[in-house]
């Protein structure tokens, strides 16, 4: 049974509370992104490795979006029959096998999946085939368990994180998640979007972004605080880029990102470890790759 819980505020704003938390207390949450789980291409092991870990740790699992691959539909303009699964090839009913697949594979997770966020490529299904597979999926993992989440949440949106210490006394953590844009850029890796971020989200204590295939932390600006009682203090806000399960490189010899001088990607999650310390909870963030 999980000590923890995720309620819905609005459609992309959702809180996931942690009750009793007091000395020795620590708790993992599960970040992913850019599944791209149906693709050939994506290291589903690797994922399952992953989801069983977070299985033993309890640990709820936020994924923010490109869960699905999802680029065989007819109105594709990157259609190719070797860019699917033997299961999904061809099949007039493509997006429903997609989300058949995806609930036998993450079902037994259903309960630790908190969010579902939305990505670029269930954006474009959604725009040229009318269907909304995030949703889709996060209502059948809700049915399969019976349980009141995943949410699906938006492409961008918030997961306000409540600690309930010693039952007596309630901290917060506001964490902003974004899909993520662009491409990300061969030199910076994105990072450069630290700071653009740091000052559209100055409320955030997380910033969790993907979309681009890269994998680092970044502790961002230190920015000056003043709560309401005017004392003064200090926090740094922390960056947090999910990398990929889908292996574009390959061997190094063909196909769409060798063409174009992409060098190969991280593969894997990021892990953040929330523990009781001093009074407080703190964070640590780090990456787990293949």
């Amino acid at each position: 049974m999980n000590d923890w819980t995720v309620t819905q505020i609005n459609p992309n704003v959702h809180r996931l509370e942690f009750a009793d938390v007091r000395d020795g207390w620590e708790q993992y949450v599960l970040l992913t992104g850019d599944r791209h789980h149906d693709s050939p291409k994506a290291d589903q092991k690797l994922e399952k490795q992953h989801l069983d870990l977070a299985l033993e740790r309890n640990a709820p699992i936020i994924d923010i979006g490109d869960l699905f691959d999802a680029m065989q539909g007819r109105e594709d303009g990157r259609r190719n029959k070797e860019e699917s699964r033997p299961e999904h090839a061809e099949k007039e009913n493509y997006f429903d096998l997609l989300v058949d697949s995806a609930e036998s594979f993450f079902a037994p997770y259903a309960h630790l999946f908190a969010v579902l966020g939305i990505g670029n490529h269930e954006a474009s299904v959604s725009k040229y085939s009318g269907t909304d597979m995030t949703y889709r999926l996060a209502r059948r993992l809700r049915e399969s368990w019976s349980g009141e989440w995943p949410y699906r949440g938006g492409y961008g949106g918030w997961l306000k994180l409540r600690f309930m210490l010693h039952n007596s006394k309630m901290q917060n953590m506001d964490l902003k998640y974004f899909h993520g844009s662009g491409g990300g850029g061969p030199v910076t890796k994105g990072v450069i979007q630290t700071n653009r971020r740091a000052v559209v989200y100055p409320n955030a204590d997380i910033i969790l972004s993907g979309h681009i295939h890269e994998g680092w932390i970044i502790v961002g600006a230190t920015q000056e605080t003043i709560n309401s009682q005017g004392t003064l203090g200090m926090r740094n806000q922390l960056h947090i880029c999910v990398p990929s399960y889908k292996n574009d490189y390959g061997d190094g010899s063909t196909g769409w990102a060798v063409e174009r001088g992409m060098p190969p990607k991280p593969l894997g999650c990021a892990w953040l470890k929330l523990y009781y310390d001093r009074g407080q909870v703190r964070t640590q963030a780090f990456l787990d790759l293949g």
